[in-house]
Protein backbone atom coordinates (compact mmCIF):
# COMPACT_ATOMS: atom_id res chain seq x y z
CA UNK A 1 0.00 0.00 0.00
CA UNK A 2 1.31 3.41 -0.97
CA UNK A 3 1.42 6.01 1.82
CA UNK A 4 -0.42 9.31 1.51
CA UNK A 5 2.88 11.20 1.38
CA UNK A 6 4.19 8.94 -1.38
CA UNK A 7 0.98 9.45 -3.40
CA UNK A 8 1.52 13.20 -3.16
CA UNK A 9 5.13 12.76 -4.28
CA UNK A 10 3.99 10.70 -7.28
CA UNK A 11 1.40 13.31 -8.29
CA UNK A 12 3.88 16.17 -7.96
CA UNK A 13 6.50 14.36 -10.04
CA UNK A 14 3.90 13.59 -12.72
CA UNK A 15 2.70 17.21 -12.76
CA UNK A 16 6.26 18.48 -13.18
CA UNK A 17 6.85 15.98 -15.99
CA UNK A 18 3.61 16.85 -17.77
CA UNK A 19 3.98 20.64 -17.60
CA UNK A 20 7.63 20.33 -18.68
CA UNK A 21 6.62 18.14 -21.62
CA UNK A 22 4.39 20.98 -22.82
CA UNK A 23 7.44 23.25 -22.82
CA UNK A 24 6.60 25.22 -19.68
CA UNK A 25 9.04 26.03 -16.91
CA UNK A 26 8.18 24.65 -13.47
CA UNK A 27 9.39 26.04 -10.16
CA UNK A 28 9.07 24.62 -6.65
CA UNK A 29 8.40 26.68 -3.52
CA UNK A 30 11.20 26.45 -0.98
CA UNK A 31 8.82 26.18 1.98
CA UNK A 32 6.31 23.48 2.84
CA UNK A 33 3.83 26.05 4.17
CA UNK A 34 2.66 27.32 0.77
CA UNK A 35 -0.89 26.40 -0.24
CA UNK A 36 0.41 25.38 -3.65
CA UNK A 37 2.90 22.71 -4.68
CA UNK A 38 4.42 24.03 -7.90
CA UNK A 39 4.56 27.19 -9.99
CA UNK A 40 4.11 26.90 -13.75
CA UNK A 41 5.28 29.59 -16.18
CA UNK A 42 2.88 29.51 -19.14
CA UNK A 43 3.87 32.07 -21.75
CA UNK A 44 5.35 34.42 -19.11
CA UNK A 45 2.36 34.15 -16.76
CA UNK A 46 2.94 32.37 -13.44
CA UNK A 47 0.31 30.01 -12.07
CA UNK A 48 0.33 28.60 -8.54
CA UNK A 49 -0.73 24.96 -8.79
CA UNK A 50 -2.07 22.75 -6.02
CA UNK A 51 -1.35 19.10 -6.86
CA UNK A 52 -3.57 16.22 -5.73
CA UNK A 53 -3.42 12.44 -6.13
CA UNK A 54 -6.76 10.69 -6.16
CA UNK A 55 -7.72 7.04 -6.20
CA UNK A 56 -11.40 8.05 -6.37
CA UNK A 57 -13.42 10.13 -8.80
CA UNK A 58 -14.04 12.78 -6.16
CA UNK A 59 -11.09 14.87 -4.96
CA UNK A 60 -10.87 16.31 -1.44
CA UNK A 61 -10.10 20.04 -1.47
CA UNK A 62 -8.99 20.29 2.13
CA UNK A 63 -5.50 20.21 3.62
CA UNK A 64 -5.06 17.43 6.14
CA UNK A 65 -2.01 16.95 8.31
CA UNK A 66 -1.27 15.54 11.73
CA UNK A 67 0.29 17.05 14.80
CA UNK A 68 0.72 15.95 18.41
CA UNK A 69 -3.04 16.36 19.03
CA UNK A 70 -4.20 14.36 16.00
CA UNK A 71 -5.38 15.31 12.52
CA UNK A 72 -5.87 18.92 11.50
CA UNK A 73 -8.24 19.64 8.61
CA UNK A 74 -8.26 23.06 6.95
CA UNK A 75 -9.98 24.49 3.91
CA UNK A 76 -7.87 26.43 1.46
CA UNK A 77 -8.27 30.17 1.68
CA UNK A 78 -9.75 32.06 -1.26
CA UNK A 79 -7.17 32.64 -4.02
CA UNK A 80 -4.50 30.56 -2.27
CA UNK A 81 -3.72 28.83 -5.59
CA UNK A 82 -4.69 29.37 -9.23
CA UNK A 83 -5.01 25.88 -10.68
CA UNK A 84 -5.72 22.41 -9.35
CA UNK A 85 -3.84 19.53 -11.00
CA UNK A 86 -5.20 16.05 -10.27
CA UNK A 87 -3.40 12.79 -11.02
CA UNK A 88 -5.63 9.77 -10.66
CA UNK A 89 -4.68 6.20 -9.92
CA UNK A 90 -5.81 5.22 -13.44
CA UNK A 91 -3.17 7.57 -14.92
CA UNK A 92 -5.59 10.30 -16.02
CA UNK A 93 -4.51 13.90 -15.50
CA UNK A 94 -6.84 16.83 -14.96
CA UNK A 95 -6.33 20.58 -14.74
CA UNK A 96 -9.06 22.61 -13.11
CA UNK A 97 -8.56 26.30 -13.77
CA UNK A 98 -11.86 27.56 -12.34
CA UNK A 99 -11.25 26.56 -8.74
CA UNK A 100 -14.00 27.36 -6.25
CA UNK A 101 -12.32 27.49 -2.87
CA UNK A 102 -15.60 27.23 -0.95
CA UNK A 103 -16.08 23.62 -2.13
CA UNK A 104 -14.86 20.74 0.01
CA UNK A 105 -14.67 18.28 -2.92
CA UNK A 106 -14.63 18.33 -6.71
CA UNK A 107 -15.14 15.65 -9.35
CA UNK A 108 -12.92 16.20 -12.41
CA UNK A 109 -14.77 15.81 -15.71
CA UNK A 110 -13.51 14.99 -19.21
CA UNK A 111 -13.57 18.73 -19.95
CA UNK A 112 -10.84 19.08 -17.30
CA UNK A 113 -8.46 16.76 -19.16
CA UNK A 114 -5.05 18.42 -19.14
CA UNK A 115 -4.48 17.50 -22.79
CA UNK A 116 -7.67 19.25 -23.89
CA UNK A 117 -6.73 22.41 -21.95
CA UNK A 118 -3.28 22.74 -23.51
CA UNK A 119 -4.17 21.48 -26.98
CA UNK A 120 -4.17 25.02 -28.39
CA UNK A 121 -1.79 26.56 -25.84
CA UNK A 122 1.05 24.09 -26.29
CA UNK A 123 4.20 25.35 -28.02
CA UNK A 124 4.54 23.66 -31.40
CA UNK A 125 6.49 20.46 -31.54
CA UNK A 126 6.05 19.52 -27.87
CA UNK A 127 3.94 16.82 -26.20
CA UNK A 128 3.60 14.70 -29.33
Amino acid sequence: MISTQRKGDIAKAKAISTFTSYGFDVSLPITESAAYDIIVDVNNVLYRVQVKYSSKKEVDLRRIHSNSKGYVIKKYEEASYDWLYVFRLDGKEFLITDVRHNQSTITPQNKHSIDSYFKERCPSGLRE
